[in-house]
């Protein structure tokens, strides 16, 4: 079917004010993975969180190997439509990719607030594999509007299991901003046997010291970064049913070969569940 955008369904284009002046969080990590959608100030700032915690890029690239073996064993339970919110600039290891693989029909839709994100996905993912792969423009501190403009394009069938995927984005959300509603109410618009494949940065295993410097850091960017302990990602999860091994830093989530020293003090947790 090829790929499908907010563009190309008759939605109307968002104009991308790319602000290459400020650090920005999404363009920020593209640089940690090692790719070339950034700008001269996104790279400073990345190289100031690198000095306070160098571990930042190997976190983030454990974090799409976490992303990859997650879409992946949902995708062998038989999951083939996917809702993945704040998916970030695209790079490999893409959601879209790692479903389709399994099952070339299989439908994602990304969804991010950011035009900055947008304009990215719509030049990076063009044709993108043979399911539906769709772009649309919401907020996650609106889980209401996200859910109505998904129903709103009929992309996804909400009468069957869907693969919510809310990879590293919830620690750019503050707490007045409710991510904890925000979660329960997407997963309440799930069917039984929906499954939540989530990771969150923490500052669990780094000095406050450490956490201060990085904070401010993204506190001169475009969003916050709050990270959260492991027993408050836990709760993300409340009322499903965790997946083996259960709430890790990501390295250790199923992992295919033994993880390298230090993998149980990355600071990113992850876990997948399924909704009863």
């Amino acid at each position: 079917m090829g790929y499908e955008s907010m563009w190309e369904s008759g939605a109307p284009e968002v104009a991308a004010d790319l602000r290459p002046e400020i650090p920005h969080p999404a363009r920020m990590y593209d640089y940690y993975l090692g790719g070339k959608d950034n700008f001269p100030a996104d790279r400073a700032a990345a190289e100031k969180a690198l000095a306070a915690n160098p571990e930042f890029r190997a976190t983030a690239r454990a974090n799409r190997g976490f992303l990859t073996r997650a879409v992946g064993c949902v995708a062998g339970l038989g999951i083939d439509q996917y809702l993945d919110i704040g998916t970030g600039i695209p790079t490999a290891g893409n959601t879209h990719e790692i479903a389709q693989a399994a099952d070339p029909a299989a439908r994602v839709v990304y969804v991010d607030n950011d035009p900055i994100v947008l304009s990215h996905a719509r030049a990076l993912m063009a044709g993108a594999g043979p399911g539906r792969t769709t772009v649309l423009q919401a907020d996650l501190r609106d889980p209401a509007a996200v859910l109505d403009a998904v129903r709103a394009e009929g992309l996804l069938d909400f009468s069957r299991p869907v693969g919510l995927v809310l990879a590293a984005v919830l620690h750019f959300l503050r707490d007045e901003d409710e991510p904890y509603r925000a979660v329960a109410t997407l997963l309440a618009a799930l069917p039984s046997g929906s499954h939540l494949v989530l990771s969150h940065g923490t500052a669990d295993f780094i000095p406050a010291a450490v956490r201060d410097r990085v904070t401010g850091v993204y506190d001169r960017a475009t969003a916050p970064l709050v990270g959260r302990s492991r027993e408050q990602v836990r709760a993300f999860f409340d009322g499903l049913e965790l997946l083996d091994p259960g709430v890790v830093t990501v390295p250790l989530w199923r992992p295919g070969a033994a993880p390298a020293p230090g993998a149980e003090r990355v600071s990113m947790y992850g876990a997948v569940a399924r909704k009863p």
